[in-house]
């Protein structure tokens, strides 16, 4: 992988309101001439942050889709994704992110800017773990070598080795004493003790993931961590805000803006939209913010939704799996997983986004079109890359698989609650607020999540063992997960969870990803590069059974 020397640009597609919206245009930098004498650690940190997010976005959209978040069009898996799939990913990982930061880090270092390099240690290492996440074996000890332009891969537990001591040289930049430079920060506004949090919490992560490649290391890496009391906790939340603005640059959320523009945009999965409407027997409290309905009864016509005059496959009659529409006749309209069918005459009627995470609107049951985009939340919406809520269900998950420190039902209930408030209060403090608080008061909303509760661990204590009661943490871990696909795609590869996934359309879509091809535009120019056989292959952490124990 050819370093490219960095052209200081701050690419106007990539600027993006936060609340430091407002001074993007200081952000901006002659793109000519730049060398290490003349370039700006301030702006070059910029752009790192801004490509980050970016990135995050496009893994955590591609395990949305495989987990049945959202729904996965194509009929074959190997159609969905094929090698040119994620070219745009690998493009954004080494020849923006981590050449940026490699140009970066010197300078920080000889103008002492302890802060800068905290921030960009931390965002190289998830993004090390992204990549290995996503494709496996990559190049890392070679890629950014000018000299060298064929480089070849590591091994990823290698790579993963090498983001761990990152994250702890990170610890270390953001408590240093006498430290240079105020660095403009996307995300916590320069508060380090959060940062130091995140890369705590990163570590947990990392401990999670690799847990059944070294268990007794594992357990007692979150053991530490549990100890040390330093994992994020509510309002430590890592997130990267959007704005409203939908001239150009767009600083809406990419959701919002592919669907309330003109109508049309991501189909919702029939089988997520059963699990927050119909499994238990009552709505999830969540389910309002997530979705919103642009009509409230099921369509009649075939010419607008062809699965209600068909027969469900025989995997689904088999397993009792939801078909075609959640059972209810109330106009939660989506696809099932592997749907190839083409687009009818349905993006004013088909389920859209509500306010979280993707700042579109309240679904208050008045079934109007969202071809709107002064609507809800305007686009001011956020990527939940990593919530306080998500620490609980990974250590319920650590207390059950590693005998960890905590009571998992406990912190099951704890993660519940957690992102069911963080959900509501990130949708009233928006340009919701008042239509929410009037639709549902908050005593009503304290009531449902209280009884959700009650359901919930009556549940978990009926399971008859560990890997039951996992399931239920992993049912519940995927449904808080909305707007985060990454985390929903690593644990379904780690656990196995939540069990009963709907089914593929097509009774053998071929192998579940378990891995990604690697892309197209390192194919070509690398001469060492070797493809895989097939998406079955597993990263390295991924120790079960091959497919089709997952699919």
């Amino acid at each position: 992988m050819k370093r490219f020397i960095y052209g200081l640009t701050m690419a106007a597609g990539m600027v993006l309101a936060t609340s430091c919206a407002d001074k993007l245009d200081e952000l901006l930098e002659n793109p000519n001439a730049v060398n290490a004498t003349t370039a700006s650690p301030d702006f070059l940190l910029n752009r790192i942050q801004l490509d980050y997010q970016s990135l995050w976005f496009g893994v955590s959209d591609r395990g949305a889709r495989l987990t049945r978040i959202i729904n996965q069009g194509a009929a074959l898996y190997e159609s969905a994704y094929t090698a040119t799939a994620t070219n745009g990913t690998w493009s954004n990982a080494y020849a923006n992110i981590l050449a940026d930061i490699d140009f970066l880090l010197p300078l920080a270092e000889t103008s002492n800017l302890q802060r800068h390099l905290g921030i960009a240690k931390t965002i190289k290492a998830m993004v090390l773990m992204d990549l290995v996440d996503t494709y496996g074996d990559v190049p890392y000890s070679e890629a950014l070598d000018p000299s060298n332009f064929n480089p070849k891969v590591d091994n990823g537990a290698a790579v993963y080795a090498a983001a761990l001591a990152l994250l702890n040289e990170a610890n270390g930049h953001f408590t240093v004493a006498n430290a240079a430079g105020t660095p403009n920060d996307y995300f916590y506004n320069r508060n380090y003790t959060r940062w130091n949090k995140l890369v705590n919490t990163i570590k947990l992560k990392y401990y999670l993931n690799t847990r059944l490649v070294d268990a007794a290391a594992s357990r007692a890496g979150i053991n530490a961590l549990i100890a040390g009391g330093q994992l994020l906790a509510n309002g430590d939340d890592f997130v990267f805000r959007f704005g409203t603005t939908n001239a150009d640059p767009d600083s809406r959320h990419p959701k919002f803006a592919g669907q309330y523009t003109n109508g049309g945009g991501d189909y919702q999965s029939t089988d997520f939209m059963h699990h927050l409407t119909v499994e238990k027997g009552f709505d999830d409290p969540r389910t309002r913010y997530y979705l919103y309905r642009q009509v409230l009864t099921n369509t009649t016509s075939v010419d607008e939704q062809e699965c209600i005059s068909q027969i469900a496959p025989p995997q689904y009659l088999v397993g009792n799996f939801p078909y075609c529409n959640p059972a209810g006749n109330r106009g939660y309209w989506g696809r099932d997983h592997l749907d190839p069918d083409g687009i009818p005459p349905d993006g004013l009627k088909r389920t859209a986004y509500g306010p979280f995470p993707s700042g579109g609107r309240f679904d208050n049951d008045s079934g109007a079109p969202v071809s709107n985009i002064n609507l809800g939340m305007r686009g001011a919406g956020i990527h939940p890359i990593m919530l306080a809520a998500y620490v609980d269900f990974m250590l319920a998950e650590a207390a059950l698989t590693l005998g960890t420190t905590g009571d998992p039902k406990v912190l099951l209930l704890s993660g519940i609650q957690k992102h069911m408030n963080y959900v509501r209060a990130f949708a009233v403090a928006g340009a919701e607020g008042a239509l929410i608080n009037t639709f549902e008061p908050a005593a009503t909303f304290t009531a449902r999540i209280n009884n959700y509760l009650a359901y919930v661990g009556n549940q978990f204590d009926a399971q008859p063992n560990a890997d039951k009661k996992l399931n239920v943490v992993g049912r519940e871990y995927w449904l808080s997960l909305f707007g985060n696909g990454m985390e929903a795609y690593n644990m379904y590869r780690r656990t196995g969870k939540p069990e009963r996934m709907q089914p593929a359309l097509e009774e053998r879509p071929g192998p579940f990803v378990r891995s990604f091809l690697y892309p197209l535009n390192y194919m070509v120019t690398n001469v060492n590069a070797v493809q895989k056989q097939n998406l079955a292959q597993q990263v390295f952490w991924d120790k079960n059974p091959a497919s089709p124990w997952i699919y």
